[in-house]
């Protein structure tokens, strides 16, 4: 148990942990994960830009639990900063047995992405609103 809790706004996803998801050891695999919080990710920036958004950093991630077949996992994703065209989304997954209450963070990261128009080129992004 830890003092850790949850963000309070609701999670971006929530998917069950499948069979399929796992490497050879039971354990969810890190690109499984990675997915999923870009799949979050992407929905908070193309909501902010109105449009087309890319991925184009990921920083900072940091596994600290396993997830397990079965587990409900949770993506919580908040903008946090913008540029002329980018936008850096502050990412955390959470996960949670399938039979308990208790939750606890087992992944975060820092993903940047571009806002782009049909021509693929980058484009303007309105100002992050304090």
């Amino acid at each position: 148990m830890t003092d850790e809790q949850p963000p309070a706004d609701a999670p971006v996803i929530r998917v069950t942990a499948m069979p399929a998801d796992v490497n050879p050891y039971g354990d969810m695999f890190g690109g499984w994960m990675m997915a999923q919080m870009d799949l979050a990710a992407g929905s908070v920036a193309s909501r902010h830009c109105g449009g087309r958004a890319v991925t184009i950093a990921v920083d900072g991630m940091q596994f600290h639990r396993p997830v397990f077949v079965g587990d409900e996992v949770s993506v919580h994703a908040r903008l946090i900063a913008t540029g002329t065209t980018s936008m850096t989304i502050e990412v955390e997954a959470w996960r949670r047995g399938r039979h308990t209450s208790e939750a606890c963070r087992v992944t975060q990261a820092r993903f940047i992405f571009v806002a782009i128009g049909d021509d693929r080129r980058p484009r303007r992004v309105s100002p992050l609103e304090a």
